[in-house]
């Protein structure tokens, strides 16, 4: 049935049951609204590393990297691996996070700027997680289609999984979503690996990929034309501007018992990530070795040769890959549904509409916004081009308040007015720069033709130049703006800086965001820079040894890929 054995549907049938059985099995932990859309904070460093990789690690960054890969080279590898340089800085603003004592990073925009600008991140926030369940989405359905030779509908893939992590996330909320995580995690490094080494055994091992690829040049991780080094530059950059706002990056740094936890949850899953990341790009120089004289669909390449390699191996492999698949969806999806319900219900509904019910009342506004949230996915996974285009969206749409989070968080002056000022104009410039079909703009059309040549390929502005216009905008208005506005009252900028510089004590107590439990003292200002209305806090010894050990790692996985490519 399906292209499939009976032994493969008997696998995906039992991942399926046994994940939503551990998924609801976790609902019993929800006891208040804080633990629906956080957890109870009472995580380890083991749970909070599988939580943070499985969140991060999504199947549709495999179809991206390996899609770009196809098209590009091994030089695709940095679609994903635009954080790499970031990781280390991670180790370092994880704490921050924690210290906030916050649920959503809404409740960092409220405190730093107001409810308006709370207001604005939510909205771009719940845009943001929308991109991402519908580009996930979207990849589910061309994986599965691709896999069995389109004898599964993607409509048929995307609805059914979809019902599954709703039921579950909907039960338990980020409770069951870091639980199930733990197999999640699992399997989603199983998916990683699955088919290289069948693809080695059918082309004969790195040298007989080599042998097979039309060009040599693809072996290299820095293209001359497209992907160059300041293209991951910017990208890098524009990535770390951004990762501090997306929105589930509050709960990877801040579910976990302490600091420590968020350290380690962040940086361990993310180096797991890295590694992932190097099999996907092996996977797509497998590919092209593959298919060169065929005609197959970059988004596609992935699922093809599972069609291709597994069944041939032994039953019931072609059932564990699709699990796996689906294991990566669910865990990702789930954990993004419970965000943007989160954000929804702490920072719009209980801030502007309904105050001062009762804990039960805000959990089921929540749960009935996870399913509006995910249908606007589903919506949105209709509607995207393929999936490194929405992966490139996503990029820009995340990077567009990362500017007003920076700048506020070291500077006292930044204020309401520079925060929506920066944010607008950078919007602007990505709109400006981009092609609209709904109002029929195209930037490329009228001048891109006017622009030097390092700044075009094939008639197109680069998309690291582009960054380059949206983020300098941003942070030249932010800045300027707040030189000539009301500045933000000193009271609230001392409560915040106040808690951010106190660290988390063994079990302490839940708290309102930026609030310090009863008894706990400000911790005394340690500052790097010593300069008026500046606040760059000195990293603690335990954080610049994480920082320079990361570092070493960085280097080990570079060096790791290259000596790889040159096997």
């Amino acid at each position: 049935m399906f292209g499939f054995e009976p032994i493969d549907f008997i696998v995906i049938v039992v991942y399926l049951i046994g994940i939503t059985v551990i998924g609801s099995w976790a609902a019993k932990r929800v006891k208040s609204a804080a633990s629906f859309f956080i957890g109870d904070r009472k995580f380890g460093k083991v749970m909070m590393s599988f939580f943070m990789f499985t969140a991060a690690t999504r199947y549709d960054q495999a179809v991206s990297v390996t899609s770009k890969v196809y098209s590009s080279g091994a030089s695709g590898i940095w679609y994903q691996w635009m954080w790499l340089f970031s990781t280390p800085l991670f180790w370092l603003i994880a704490p921050i996070f924690r210290r906030m004592r916050a649920v959503t990073i809404g409740d960092y925009f409220e405190m730093r700027y107001g409810p308006s600008v709370c207001l604005l991140y939510v909205i771009i926030g719940i845009l943001q997680l929308i991109v991402t369940i519908g580009l996930m989405l979207k990849s589910c359905g061309a994986m599965v289609t691709a896999t069995t030779n389109g004898q599964v509908n993607a409509n048929l893939a995307i609805f059914s999984t979809t019902a599954i992590f709703v039921i579950y996330s909907i039960a338990g909320g980020m409770n069951s979503a870091i639980v199930a995580d733990f197999v999640q995690g699992l399997m989603t490094f199983t998916f990683s690996f699955l088919l290289l080494p069948f693809a080695f055994d059918t082309l004969g091992g790195i040298s007989g990929m080599r042998a097979a690829l039309p060009d040599p040049a693809m072996m290299d991780l820095v293209a001359p034309k497209e992907i160059t080094a300041f293209y991951i530059f910017m990208i890098s950059f524009n990535g770390l501007v951004g990762w501090v706002t997306q929105p589930h990056t509050m709960v990877v740094c801040a579910g976990g018992k302490t600091e420590m936890e968020g350290r380690m949850g962040v940086t361990s899953g993310l180096f797991v990530k890295r590694i992932c990341t190097i099999a996907w790009m092996i996977t797509g120089l497998c590919a092209i070795a593959m298919y060169t004289n065929l005609d197959v669909k970059p988004d596609e390449v992935f699922g093809r040769m599972a069609r291709d390699l597994l069944p041939g191996v032994m039953p019931g492999l072609v059932g564990l890959f699709i699990a796996c698949i689906l294991a990566s969806l669910m865990g990702a999806c789930g954990a993004f549904m419970v965000v943007s319900s989160g954000l929804f219900t702490q920072n719009i509904y209980k801030r502007f509409l309904v105050q001062g019910q009762s804990d039960k009342h805000y959990v089921v506004i929540g749960r009935v916004a996870s399913v509006v949230m995910v249908g606007l996915g589903v919506y949105f996974a209709y509607t995207i081009e393929n999936v490194v285009k929405g992966l490139e969206i996503f990029w820009q749409v995340s990077a567009m308040m990362g500017i007003a989070f920076w700048v506020g968080l070291y500077w006292r002056r930044a204020t309401v007015a520079a925060a929506w000022a920066g944010t607008l104009s950078s919007f602007a410039v990505l709109l400006f720069t981009s092609k609209i079909d709904l109002i029929g703009w195209d930037f490329n059309s009228h001048f891109a033709h006017y622009l030097p040549g390092f700044m075009v390929l094939d008639g197109k502005l680069l998309l690291s130049w582009q960054m380059v216009m949206y983020l300098i905008v941003g942070f030249v208005v932010t800045i300027a703006v707040s030189l000539f506005t009301r500045p933000v009252d000193k009271s609230r900028l001392d409560q915040m800086f106040a808690c951010l510089r106190t660290p988390i004590t063994p079990n302490e107590p839940e708290t309102k965001p930026f609030t310090l439990p009863a008894g706990i003292q400000p911790a005394p200002r340690k500052v790097l820079i010593d300069l008026p209305g500046f606040e760059i806090p000195r990293p603690s010894w335990v954080g610049m040894i994480g920082f320079v050990v990361s570092w070493a790692i960085v280097l080990l996985l570079i060096w790791a890929a290259y000596l790889i490519l040159a096997m």
